[in-house]
């Protein structure tokens, strides 16, 4: 299976970008599936569901969340509608949606996409994601249920993500980090078939601070002072992600790219 998983998609500049650029990436390098990682979507903040519908409507087969999931309140009600929109799995007790599905793919085959959020550094004490997703693996096995398994870690620390990857190897296709909007460069398949990588960047203008327009969070740095809000950059974004070839049988990785396609980044990919 050909699997394509973009980063957190940050505001209407990485909007843009995956409605002008998506539908070509997939028929050009003949993708199965599509994951894409919208919590930032709408003004830097969360993801309202008219742009959720954007961003399906680009390409996107499935879209995760993370911890400003329901930053904008219409998701409450939007993710219980549209199964294709998924939350992590220890957001909180009762959450909406649901944090992982089964998805169909062509050709008969099956794909488990699922998230949790990380514990270090992060705002409020989630729940141990190891375990919840230990639930979510062990009844979803490759070459069992599903053809292929990714995995979306949104934390802070790539220490954890590291962990996540190294715990997830040989269970899961793909394990790849999201959240802190910067790429990290150590794309690879584990010994056990595992493709990770510890941050899979954003979709959004990169001549900035994470996707902000940057006077504001400079301010902030240099002056300890708040003086605006932030607001996402508008100038020409790149799509930044990792692109997995997995075996159908097995539901190992047998090959792994970074993706940066567009804007001020190096362009790469399969």
């Amino acid at each position: 299976m050909r699997i394509l998983f973009l980063g957190d998609v940050m505001g209407r500049a990485g909007r843009a970008a995956i409605s002008s650029r998506l539908k070509e990436l997939r028929e050009s390098w003949k993708l199965d599936f599509v994951v894409v990682n919208g919590e930032n979507a709408t003004s830097g903040v969360g993801l309202s569901g008219a742009h959720a519908k954007d961003l399906l409507d680009a390409g996107a087969d499935c879209i995760t969340l993370g911890d400003h999931a329901f930053d904008q309140k219409d998701m409450l009600s939007f993710i219980e509608q549209e199964p294709r929109v998924i939350r992590p799995i220890n957001f909180a007790k009762g959450a909406p949606g649901k944090g992982f599905r089964v998805f169909d793919a062509p050709g008969g085959r099956k794909i488990l996409v699922t998230q949790v959020l990380g514990q270090v550094f992060m705002k409020r004490p989630y729940d141990d994601p190891f375990g919840l997703l230990e639930q979510v693996l062990k009844t979803h096995t490759l070459g069992g249920l599903v053809n292929a398994s990714l995995v979306d870690i949104h934390c802070e620390a790539t220490s954890e993500k590291m962990a996540m990857g190294h715990w997830g190897d040989g269970r899961a296709s793909i394990v790849v980090g999201t959240h802190t909007h910067v790429p990290t460069a150590d794309a690879q398949i584990l010994p056990g078939g595992t493709a990770y990588l510890s941050d899979a960047g954003m979709c959004g203008d990169y001549y900035s601070v994470i996707g902000m327009e940057k006077a504001e969070p400079m301010r902030r740095f240099v002056t300890g002072m708040v003086k605006g809000r932030f607001t996402p950059a508008t100038e020409d974004a790149t799509l930044s992600g990792l692109y997995v070839e997995t075996d159908d049988r097995t539901g190992k990785a047998t090959r792994v790219e970074m993706v940066r396609q567009g804007g001020r980044l190096t362009q790469t990919g399969p």
